[in-house]
Parts: C-alpha cells; structure tokens; sequence
C-alpha cells in the first residue's frame, strides 16, 4: 500500500480540481510509460514464520541492508523506517511486512525485467545474510491470521480497524495476501476511459492467468487464486467491479463522483494519520467531517484518499490493474507484458473490448466469482471456457506487443514475455494447478514443502 501522497499542501478551492488532479494524468503515447509493483513473503528460513518488524531477522533489518549495501534512501514515518526511495521506485511494507517494489515508470518490459532482476538480487543478498528468504504467492499458505505481524505504519491501525466492521475478510487481505500490478497510461479522458472499461471487464482473465494461491493454512482452499475469494469480502464500497464505469459519458468526473462517496479512512497531517474512518469526503470538502472541525482537505489529501479505493482496476492519474496473485519472477514479467499488449495499441485495445463490451453486470460478476474459484476452468458469458477467453487474449496482447516493435538486444518486441502465459493455456496448468499436483503427490501433503521448492 501507498506512502504519502503527494498533491499540493494548499486547500482544495474549487471542486473540478479533484477531476483536473486525474486529467494531468493525460499524455501523448510517446511519453506512456509501464510501472510495475510486486509483493512477496518475507520468512524466517528456519521456522517459516514470518519476519516482524523488529529485531536482527526482521522486515527493519532488510530495509536497512537496501538501504546501506544498495544505496536506497530511508523514508521514515517518526523514527521508524517504513520505506526505501531511489531512481523513480521505491520499496514499501504492506501491513503484514510484504516487501512491495513500485517500480519506476519504464518504456519497455525488457527494463521492467531488469528492474525486477536488480531488485531480487538485492533482496535475496540481504536475505541470505540475515537468515531470511522471500517467497511469491497470492496468499500465505501456512499462516494464520494470529501469526502475522502488523507494520507500524499509522494507517495499517485505523484500517485493521474498520476492515472488521465493514467485511469478514479485510484483515486476511491486508495481513495475508500479495499481488503483482502493473500501472498504464492514458492519452485523453476517451482513452482513459475506453482502458478502464476494459480493465475492469477482463481484470478476471488475469485472476485466472496468474491464479497462485490454492492454500490456506496448510490446506487447499477451494479456489485456485484464494486472494481473489478474500477480495470479495473486503469491503462493498470500495471494492468489485463499479457498473457506473460502463455507462455512456463515462469520465474523470464519475470517477471523482464515486470517490467522494467511498468512505475515509484516515488524513495525514504533520507526520500523524488521524482516524476519520467512515467519513466522508464531501465533508471533508465543507469543511464538515467531524474529527477535523474546519479543517479543509488539499490535493494530497484528495491524493491519499484515490489510494484507498480498491476496484478490480484503479484509476489515480494512471490506471493500475489490481487482478493478479503474487508470483515467481517471470510472472512478474509477464503481468506487464499482458496488460501493455492489449492496451498500448489501439487495434489491440479495441479486439479486448469487442470481446467483452456486451456483458451484463451480472455476467461479470459471476466471471470475477468464477474466476478465484475455478481458474482457466470457469465459463465465460458466451459459454466458452476461461481457458478459451484467455487464449484469444493472449494472441491478442501478443500482437500489440509486436506492433509497439520496442527491440531489446536479439529481440525486436516484447512478445516473448508472454510465452509462460502461453504455457499457461497451453497446457490448461495454472501455477495454482501446479502447486496442487505437487502438495498430492511428491509434497505427501505437506503445504510447507512450498518454501524450499518456490522462494526467490
């Protein structure tokens, strides 16, 4: 989750600066760039169990190693150091100490790769010195709610909160659950909007994709990605699929609508968050909310507040694709790769929506809810398979990339990060798939084989 925002320390003066804060988002397709975000489990490599904050083996003990072998600048919260910073990326903690890269803004999958490669080789140096290592996966397999630490970030204690009065899954998505995220750009208020619908549509093709999380506390779960059951059961009024995205003349000023109706959690001031959870924006804006009397909100304020709506697909002044369990390095590739493909090139962009455009709301409701569950096996609202769905996707995305022609030493596109997608459908094996194979056959049962066999 997201670091302090910022927009501006000047009080919002007119209300069409919430829509004009999203319209500076707008650029030509020669500046659009791709940033990609990853989260991973961090362990102790002898117990399992997850890394506290404190101590020689801890989440602290890494960001510091960053910090003083690799050269990342410290960002601090009080004392406490919450956060890394260097060249455009930075590195945060999620609530249950998940070590996030949000990736600079690149031009190609190739630099994004590198980037990610650069990264792990950092983590993993630290790691190894401490005794600890990192896994990618959608959700803890082994770990109990009451096994997770909680960062001291101030926003994590207002959120666990209100998360246990809002949903019955809250506290599983802060403490236990990881994604991979890519973050694109638009060029106008047609473009952004066309992306979104689209996003938002197919987020559940990229659920099935990249599913990695069929575990539960040492047990299979059910469902092939169980990070995409607990977002079901997060919280209504910031999370699922939002109708109003597919209305005509959807814009940035429905999306700022919509925002200023979904509740608060909190506002930062001079280093402290305070809770105003439940609030409302719209008060905020007069000036009204309760637990600030008079106080009047700014556009890091307004800027915070866009980092705590949860849909499938995220507008701030990028779009952000939210649909994807964590996973090993070349899923991490791979995300990216999918997502650029079908929305960096118009022809593919309009072959996506084709696909999808005639979709009730019900219809992707259910293929969201399928999705988490059943995986490529789900059925598509034309009676197809996901598997089917995703094939005519990844062919489709694979064409953008080629079209876009971004060469990199022998290759002259991106296309060939999708070939592990390609493997995915080809063989109708998701990770989860084949994490299952494995805990019934050479695992014996035993969950906890996943840490020798797939961390970092």
């Amino acid at each position: 989750m997201s670091i302090p925002q910022q927009g501006g320390s000047a009080p919002i003066e007119r209300r069409e600066e919430l829509a004009e804060y999203l319209a500076v988002g707008c650029k030509p397709k020669e500046q659009w760039r791709i940033g990609t975000e990853h989260e991973k489990f961090g362990y102790c490599r002898d117990t399992l169990q997850p890394l506290p904050y404190w101590g020689e083996r801890s989440i602290k003990a890494v960001l510091q190693g960053l910090s003083e072998q690799f050269g990342w600048t410290p960002l601090m919260e009080g004392d406490k150091v919450i956060g890394l910073t260097k060249g455009g990326a930075n590195v945060s903690l999620e609530p249950g100490g998940q070590l996030e890269l949000s990736g600079a803004p690149l031009e190609t999958i190739h630099q994004t790769c590198e980037e990610t490669n650069q990264h792990l080789a950092e983590v993993k140096a630290v790691a190894d010195r401490i005794g600890a290592k990192f896994i990618g996966l959608g959700v803890a397999p082994i770990w109990t709610r009451e096994d997770m630490p909680i960062m001291p970030k101030g926003r994590y204690g207002i959120m666990k909160a209100y998360m246990q009065k809002v949903g019955t899954h809250g506290l599983d998505m802060m403490f236990r659950s990881c994604t991979i995220q890519v973050n694109l750009d638009f060029a106008s208020e047609a473009d952004m909007a066309q992306k979104l619908k689209v996003a938002m549509a197919l987020q559940p093709v990229a659920t099935a994709l990249f599913a990695n999380s069929p575990f539960l506390e040492g047990e299979p779960s059910g469902f092939t990605s169980y990070r995409g059951r607990i977002w079901r059961d997060v919280d209504a009024d910031r999370t699922g699929i939002p109708d109003f995205i597919f209305e005509d003349g959807f814009g940035f000023e429905s999306w700022v609508e919509y925002a200023l109706d979904v509740p608060m959690y909190f506002v930062y001031r001079d280093g402290l968050y305070h809770d105003v959870s439940g609030q409302s924006f719209r008060e905020f804006l007069d000036g009204r909310l309760p637990s600030l009397p008079g106080e009047k909100p700014t556009l890091s304020d307004w800027a915070d507040h866009l980092t705590t709506i949860f849909p499938e697909a995220r507008l701030k002044k990028f779009i952000e694709m939210r649909g994807a369990d964590g996973g090993p390095w070349r899923r991490i590739c791979a995300l990216p790769a999918f997502w650029v493909g079908l929305m960096y090139d118009q022809s593919a962009l309009d072959a996506s929506w084709d696909l999808a455009k005639s979709w009730t709301s019900e219809e992707r409701n259910t293929l969201r809810a399928d999705a988490a569950e059943f995986g490529l096996r789900a059925k598509t609202p034309d009676g197809r398979t996901m598997q089917e769905l995703a094939r005519d996707l990844v062919r489709i995305a694979r064409q953008g990339l080629k079209s876009r022609a971004k060469a990199w030493g022998f290759d002259t596109d991106e296309a060939h990060f999708l070939n592990d997608l390609q493997q995915v459908i080809d063989s109708g094996e998701t990770a989860a798939d084949e994490l299952l194979r494995r805990y019934q056959t050479d695992w014996n049962g035993d969950v906890s084989r996943i840490y020798a066999d797939y961390s970092f």
